[in-house]
């Protein structure tokens, strides 16, 4: 890989590293923290850097006179600004010419040079990976930098080796990495909240794509050609998620500033991974000076609300600013934008659904390098398809996947499937999406997971109707709603992220070469799931109506669920043991041994009506 340029997201807690390449943008580094480096810097006491990122950030509490961490809110600006602003782990102090630097042991350390070992760090990683010298750069900054903070920005490249070849703002990031701006589409209004872990950001931006043939317009994902103007801005810039991880250790411990200051460290903390833990959950714990500590939902949903009055309070700035234009589309970036109740204020304030389809923490990096790929030459649609290239569908009982969306289908396109429970009493669906072409879910790629919670039915009586809908940017969105109680779930997910062409087309040989082994697995699992069904309500009717049976019928009955149940047995053991024809047979010989319980059954059931009826009646 000649001349690569990456996308680089350096952020106020966390920066991350980008590559777009022909299997689209992704993260580089994804194994270490899902690819987050923490911006934090450790120096040693001669001034020179001795880490960054996880270990800096996981020692900070004993070496905090060396370590300097939230630099970004002090680059480029007057000391009196970044002083009455920046928080975190470093002293800031006046350089003697009104700029802001941090003390560091004897030595004094810029913004600007935290800022570049942070970026040194970044392409390092890249280089490793990439295997080869990483020497230029896509570099984000918020919408509302000036001159000064951009060029400070692209001084702490010079000072780490890397060429900032263009400084994008956040937002614009953002929707490049939706695909939003291709060329021939419609104008669009795009409202992009960004709450990240020490500032909030709100940017509206008026998106107007070039036409086709244009010249560099024409390129996916631009943003040369001037079509992403950003209209207004606002935020807080004392305003982000680790404010709440504050507010809950004070609400663990009322004497949290009294605290050393390793002790506070730790505290916070084990609140941010509790907060993070109940992203997903209804409760979380965390352990504190010998007492564990029980932290609901809707307790930290109390302790957000100031914050997230603040947070809609800049929204409204923001959207005025705009005149109130109607909102298209509202992006969610930044990790505290996981957070459920954060979706769905900020999407009810602006009317509009929340694109959440990309890590929030992810997509500007991701937008970076899809930038950078345009300004390397890269004239590939790397974001947007005109069909779908691999079938999406859900994972069913037995590891089968159910297609939905079938390989080849245009987009935007839409599918319904209805589905139902295998267990009585099943209070969780899990909705796993999944993208392949092979009949089993082993053998194709895992893309999302969700859980539907329902009230407990038996087994096959809920009415599960699961939708996928792609819109024209190759956005999935799959929703699932129980018919009888109305209980929804959904997520979004980009299907094509991280599959190369040859990938894709690897994954269609696949299941060309393996078709004929592939479907007979899925119909034995199939045969599984109906089968087993089947057996539980024979039992139910035998139990029930066996004395209303003839010895005879009732051990033709039990003779041909006994040799199911078998077969059933067989095919969880090894799918592959197990005759697909001869287990249709036993299937197909049973229904025709229980059309007398059946009967019996149903007439038991009448008569039981009708004595209930005369009763009544008298």
């Amino acid at each position: 890989m000649a001349d690569v340029i990456v996308g680089i997201d350096l952020g106020t807690t966390n920066s991350l590293v980008a590559v777009c390449d022909d299997r689209g943008p992704r993260i580089i580094g994804c194994g270490s923290h899902g690819g987050l480096v923490p911006s934090v810097v450790r120096f040693t006491a001669g001034g020179l850097v001795e880490c960054v990122g996880e270990e800096a950030l996981g020692q900070a509490s004993s070496q905090s006179a060396r370590t300097v961490s939230g630099a970004k809110r002090a680059i480029g600006r007057p000391y009196e600004t970044a002083a009455a602003e920046v928080r975190g782990i470093g002293s800031l102090v006046d350089d003697g010419q009104g700029r802001p630097t941090y003390a560091v042991g004897a030595t004094r350390q810029s913004p600007e040079r935290v800022a570049s070992a942070i970026l040194r760090a970044l392409a390092d990683r890249a280089s490793a990976e990439l295997s080869t010298a990483v020497q230029r750069a896509v570099i984000t900054v918020p919408a509302y930098f000036d001159d000064a903070q951009r060029q400070a920005t692209r001084d702490a490249a010079r000072l780490a080796g890397v060429e900032a070849v263009r400084i994008i703002n956040e937002p614009t990031a953002a929707a490049l990495a939706y695909g939003i701006g291709r060329a021939g589409a419609a104008p669009e209004t795009i409202a992009v909240f960004d709450l990240g872990g020490g500032t909030c950001d709100i940017s509206i931006l008026e998106v107007t794509p070039p036409v086709s043939g244009s010249g560099s317009g024409d390129l996916p994902g631009s943003a040369d050609s001037g079509f992403f103007r950003v209209i207004a801005t606002a935020g807080d810039t004392s305003l982000g998620g680790d404010d709440l991880d504050v507010a809950m250790a004070r609400s663990i411990d009322p004497g949290l500033d009294g605290l050393a200051p390793g002790d506070r460290h730790d505290l916070v903390r084990a609140c941010e991974a509790a907060k993070v833990a109940l992203s997903g959950a209804s409760s979380a714990s965390l352990a504190w000076r010998g007492r564990k500590h029980e932290i609901a939902v809707e307790h930290l949903r109390e302790l957000a609300q100031p914050l997230l009055d603040r947070a809609l309070a800049a929204c409204a700035r923001a959207w005025d600013g705009a005149d109130r234009l109607p909102i298209d589309r509202l992006l969610m970036v930044g990790g505290s934008t996981r957070a459920p109740f954060v979706r769905e204020a900020v999407g009810h304030f602006f009317g509009v659904e929340p694109c959440t389809a990309l890590d929030p923490d992810c997509v500007v990096a991701l937008g970076a390098s899809v930038q950078a790929a345009v300004l390397a030459g890269d004239r590939r649609d790397l974001l947007l398809l005109d069909v779908v290239p691999l079938s999406l569908g859900i994972e069913t009982v037995g590891g089968a996947f159910a297609k939905l969306v079938m390989r080849n289908a245009s987009i935007p396109t839409r599918a319904t499937e209805m589905f139902s429970t295998s267990v009585d009493g099943q209070r969780t669906l899990l909705l796993h999406v999944v993208q392949g072409e092979r009949e089993l879910v082993r053998d194709c790629r895992s893309l999302a997971r969700c859980t539907l919670s329902i009230p407990p039915m038996p087994a096959g009586i809920p009415q599960v109707e699961v939708t996928f809908t792609i819109d024209a940017n190759g956005i999935l969105a799959m929703s699932a709603v129980e018919r009888r109680t109305g209980i929804r779930a959904g997520l979004q997910v980009v299907p094509t992220y991280g599959l190369s062409r040859a990938e894709v087309e690897a994954m269609e040989q696949e299941s060309f070469t393996h078709a004929r082994d592939d479907m007979r697995r899925h119909r034995v699992i199939d045969l599984v799931a109906n089968a087993s069904l089947d057996l539980g309500w024979i039992d139910a009717a035998l139990a029930r109506a066996g004395s209303d049976l003839d010895q005879a019928t009732k051990s033709n009955v039990e003779a041909a669920a006994s040799t199911l149940r078998g077969m059933v047995a067989q095919a969880r053991r090894d799918v592959d043991a197990v005759d697909a024809e001869a287990f249709h047979g036993a299937k197909e010989a049973l229904d025709r041994a229980s059309v007398p319980i059946h009967e019996a059954s149903i007439a038991r059931t009448l008569r039981e009506m009708s004595a209930t009826n005369q009763g009544k009646i008298q």
